[in-house]
C-alpha cells in the first residue's frame, strides 16, 4: 500500500470524508452553485451517513449547461484537429494515473464498492482515456467507387451536443466510456451523474479541463433524475442521449427523446447467464461465477446472476460455491472485506423483497438471504451473499433483475437446454460459458442472444471490445471503435469530376 493511499484511507476513516471534494456543478469550465442554491447529501453506503454535500440542480442549471455546450460546439473546440483532441485525452490519462489513489478512495466513499474494485475501475478509465486519445485521429470515412466521372466519399462528423445519464453502480467508468469517445469525435457534453454518486464525475471534468479542454466542452450537472435528468433528456438543444439505467426509466427517456427526434443509446441492464458445462475446469469456473455475481455486491448490469449448470456436475459445483460464499466477509469498502455494501437503503429493500418473495414461494435458498449489519459498519447497508435454486424458466428469480448479491441456479441436461435457458428472459446483455470444448463454446456464442459473450472467463475484453445489449437490455454500443462511431453522424459527399 502506497503512503498516499494509506493517508487517504486513514483520513476517510478518521473524518468520514476527504477534504477538497467539489460541491458545485461544473459548467463553462468552472464549479458553480445551483441557480436555486439547493444542495443534497451524498451518503457513504458503508456507514449509512452523509459524507459530503453537493449542488442539487434543476431545469435552470441544465439550461445553462446546454447553452455552454452549444456555444463551445462552434468555438475553438471545433477548430482543433483530431490529433489535438487526442493529446488532451492523453494528458488527462496521465493526470488520472497520478491522482488514481484519491479518485479510488472517493469512489469507494460515494458508491460503497471495495477499494480494490474502485482501483480497478480507475485503472480502466486511465486506459479508456488513452484508448480514445489514440483513436481520435483514426476516425475516417470511406471512398466509394462510383465510376470514372464521380468521386464519392463519406465523412464522420461529431453528432453535436451529447447528454449522458450516468448510473450509480459504476459512476466513473460509465461516465468515462461515454465522455472519452464523445470528446474524441469532437462533440460537447452535458453529463448528469446519479444523485447518489456525483463526485468522481465532477472530479473527472475538472481533470479534463486541467488537461486542456476548452470551457463549456464538458459540463456536469448534479441532481435528481426527476429534476435534472428529465430536463436534460427533454431539452431541444440536445442532439444525442446516452442513458444507462433501468428499463422503466429508459422507456421514459425514449418517450422524451421522441419529441425532438433525438438520437439514443440505451443500456438497460440484464439477467445474464453464466453456463458451466460438464467438461469445464470446475475450480476456475467456480471462481469465475463468484466474481461474476459478487463483484460490487452484485450491483452490475452485466452480472452473471443466473448460473446454468449441467446436471452431472451440479452437486459438486453448488457444494463448492456454498462453501466459498459462506466464508466471504462483508464490510466497509475501505476495509479488507470481500463484499461491500449495497448503494442505498432503497436498493437494499428491493433486493430483500425479491429474496423474501422467493422464500415465500418455496424456492430453496442454499445459503444467505437477509439484511445484515457488520459489527464495524454501524448503519451501513449490507445484504448476505445468496444462492437460490430456481423453479423453472418462468420463476421471477430467472426473469427479474435483482441487482444485488443474489445468484439464481438453473440445472440443465446439456448444451441445447443450456442455450434455451440462457435465452429465456427478455434481457440480452451478456452471457458466459465455461467448457473445454471450443466447438461447443462457439455453438453457444452463436445461438445465445447477447451483446457480448465470454468464453472461460467473465468480465473480460476491456475498453477495446464493444459493449451493449439487445431486446430489453437496450441498443447501441459503448467502448471500442463502435463506441466512437456512436458519437458521429455520417455524411455522404458526391462530386462530378
Amino acid at each position: 500500500m502506497s503512503f498516499e493511499r494509506t493517508e487517504l484511507v486513514e483520513e476517510a476513516r478518521r473524518s468520514g470524508t476527504l477534504a477538497g471534494l467539489p460541491s458545485g456543478h461544473f459548467i463553462g469550465g468552472r464549479f458553480v452553485a445551483s441557480v436555486s442554491g439547493a444542495e443534497m447529501d451524498s451518503f457513504d453506503p458503508g456507514s449509512g451517513v452523509p459524507f459530503a454535500k453537493v449542488a442539487a440542480g434543476d431545469a435552470r442549471d441544465i439550461g445553462l449547461a446546454v447553452a455552454a455546450a452549444r456555444a463551445a460546439l462552434s468555438g475553438p473546440w471545433s477548430r482543433l484537429t483530431p490529433a489535438a483532441r487526442g493529446e488532451i485525452l492523453m494528458r488527462a490519462s496521465h493526470l488520472l494515473r497520478a491522482q488514481a489513489e484519491r479518485f479510488s478512495v472517493v469512489e469507494t466513499l460515494d458508491s460503497g464498492k471495495l477499494l480494490t474494485e474502485a482501483e480497478g475501475d480507475v485503472g480502466g478509465v486511465v486506459r479508456c482515456l488513452a484508448y480514445y486519445a489514440g483513436a481520435a485521429d483514426k476516425l475516417h470515412g470511406d471512398s466509394v467507387p462510383l465510376g470514372p466521372d464521380y468521386l464519392g466519399v463519406t465523412i464522420e462528423e461529431p453528432v453535436g451536443v451529447v447528454a449522458q445519464i450516468v448510473p450509480w453502480n459504476y459512476p466513473l467508468s460509465t461516465a468515462a466510456r461515454g465522455i472519452a469517445p464523445a470528446l474524441a469525435a469532437g462533440c460537447t457534453l452535458v453529463v448528469k451523474p446519479a444523485e447518489q454518486t456525483p463526485f468522481t464525475t465532477l472530479m473527472l471534468a475538472e481533470l479534463l479541463h486541467e488537461a486542456g479542454l476548452p470551457e463549456g466542452v464538458l459540463n456536469i450537472v448534479a441532481g435528481s433524475g426527476s429534476e435534472a435528468g428529465a430536463a436534460l433528456v427533454a431539452h431541444p438543444g440536445i442532439d444525442h442521449i446516452t442513458f444507462t439505467g433501468s428499463v422503466a426509466t429508459g422507456q421514459r427517456v425514449m418517450r422524451a427523446a421522441a419529441d425532438h427526434v433525438t438520437r439514443l443509446q440505451l443500456e438497460l441492464g440484464g439477467k445474464s447467464p453464466i453456463v458451466l458445462m460438464a467438461d469445464c475446469e470446475i475450480g476456475p469456473a467456480v471462481e469465475g461465477v463468484i466474481g461474476a455475481i459478487y463483484e460490487n455486491a452484485g450491483q452490475i448490469c452485466s452480472a452473471g446472476s443466473r448460473l446454468i449448470v449441467e446436471d452431472t456436475i451440479a452437486e459438486e459445483v453448488l457444494d463448492r460455491l456454498v462453501s466459498r460464499v459462506e466464508a466471504m466477509t462483508l464490510g466497509h469498502g475501505l476495509s479488507d472485506a470481500q463484499i461491500g455494501p449495497i448503494n442505498s437503503p432503497q436498493q437494499l429493500a428491493r433486493i430483500d423483497a425479491h429474496v423474501e418473495r422467493a422464500r415465500a414461494a418455496g424456492n430453496r435458498i442454499l445459503t444467505g438471504g437477509g439484511v445484515v449489519a457488520p459489527e464495524e459498519c454501524g448503519g451501513g447497508w449490507f445484504y448476505r451473499p445468496t444462492i437460490i435454486l430456481a423453479d423453472g424458466l418462468d420463476d421471477p428469480l430467472v426473469q427479474e433483475e435483482i441487482f444485488g448479491p443474489v445468484l439464481t441456479v438453473q440445472i440443465v441436461s446439456g448444451l441445447e437446454e443450456a442455450i434455451a435457458a440462457a435465452n429465456a428472459t427478455s434481457y440480452a446483455l451478456v452471457a458466459g460459458i465455461y467448457t473445454r470444448d471450443h466447438a461447443q463454446a462457439w455453438r453457444f456464442a452463436r445461438a445465445v442472444d447477447a451483446g457480448q459473450v465470454y468464453i472461460n472467463e467473465f468480465f473480460t475484453g476491456g475498453v477495446a471490445m464493444p459493449f451493449g445489449g439487445n431486446r430489453q437490455s437496450g441498443f447501441g454500443r459503448a467502448k471500442g471503435m463502435a463506441g466512437l462511431r456512436s458519437y458521429c453522424k455520417l455524411k455522404s459527399v458526391v462530386a462530378r469530376l
